[in-house]
């Protein structure tokens, strides 16, 4: 049976092949809403039809584009824009949820930048508020971690990049966010259990 690393390596092969781009320097997971972000980016050089990649399925949230695409930025940089996803909540599988991680990995990239769209736990940042992570809680309990292998979260969303995007705009807010199992929303009571643990993000 293929690991889930000779999957992310078949993964980023079949990438590779499709896009003409042997390698790529960052990723990017879109999340509801954000499908249109790409085109402030750079150049679309490739798209691939997500189905059409091992491990990968068409998109099956609305706000989600089913492809995979790569970009050329005006600084010459690889970007793999991952515009379909596996969720938690399909599947209970978390080593599925992170294959697109893992691919990118082999794909080459060296930093991971994550969308998505969720609710907030704090009145002054409404719908369409954009917020850096700096931490989160996982209340799934699940881990696409096995054995002994321990890693260290303290710097799970790298301060480098947040001051990166401060740089860009300086009045970004910070907030932790909260994974639940889902798909349901979360009730009244867990959303005030979530801002009693200090999430702000859910």
């Amino acid at each position: 049976m293929a690991t889930p690393a000779d999957q992310a390596s078949a993964a980023a092969a079949a990438i590779a092949d499709a896009t003409g781009i042997a390698q790529h320097d960052i990723a990017l997971v879109l999340g509801s809403g954000w499908k249109d972000a790409t085109t402030l980016m750079g150049d679309e050089v490739a798209a691939v039809d997500a189905a059409e990649i091992p491990g990968f399925h068409a998109a099956q949230v609305p706000g989600h584009r089913a492809h995979l695409t790569s970009l050329l930025t005006p600084a010459g940089k690889r970007v793999l824009v991952l515009g379909s996803r596996h969720h938690y909540y399909e599947s209970r599988d978390a080593s599925a949820v992170v294959h697109g991680v893992r691919t990118a990995a082999q794909a080459g990239c060296s930093t991971l930048i994550v969308t998505n769209g969720c609710g907030s736990t704090r009145p002054e940042i409404g719908p369409g508020s954009v917020v850096i992570l700096r931490d989160h809680i996982n209340m799934t309990g699940a881990t696409p971690l096995t054995g002994a292998t321990f890693v260290d979260m303290t710097e799970a969303y790298s301060a480098r990049l947040r001051a990166i995007a401060r740089e860009v705009e300086p009045e970004l807010p910070e907030g932790v966010y909260i994974q639940f199992p889902g798909p349901q929303y979360e009730t009244p009571a867990e959303v005030q259990m979530a801002a009693a643990l200090g999430a702000n993000l859910i």
